[in-house]
């Protein structure tokens, strides 16, 4: 069924409520997982444009994706990762088809309709323009 999940990973807290469901269905369905975090922050936003160096933001997300891939790889679920710069929506719907994605992994903040207004969403964006599945993991905070 999901032979490749993309989990869409924002470095924060939030992640510890998605990755216990993805990791216990990875195991059970046998999944490989892509582990995908959108940098932001002027170098990330401006990286390929100029052919900047990475920033020290940008280096410490390449460490946590490495570190909880290793951490998951440690479980015995087969996983690879991916840095992305630019519009985190646009970036994820792109490395899901890039990589053969048949599932998207999210975490929800459960704003509400004016937050969202004003603050943009990731979530709907991707729900809207994608074509594979979306799961989405309410943050518990």
């Amino acid at each position: 069924m999901y032979q490749k999940i993309l989990v869409a990973l924002e470095n924060s807290p939030a992640d510890q409520s998605l990755l216990p469901h993805i990791e216990k269905l990875a195991l059970t369905l046998h999944s490989q997982l892509l582990l995908v975090h959108v940098a932001e922050g002027w170098a990330a936003r401006h990286f390929e444009d100029l052919v900047l160096k990475e920033s020290e933001e940008m280096v410490k997300d390449r460490d946590y994706l490495e570190d909880t891939a290793a951490a998951l790889r440690q479980k015995g679920i087969t996983v690879s990762t991916y840095l992305a710069v630019g519009e985190p929506a646009q970036e994820i719907l792109h490395s899901a088809d890039r990589e053969g994605c048949d599932l998207i992994a999210m975490t929800s903040h459960g704003h509400r309709f004016l937050a969202d207004l004003f603050l943009g969403s990731t979530i709907e964006e991707v729900r809207h323009r994608s074509s594979i599945p979306i799961l989405v993991v309410k943050w518990l905070h």
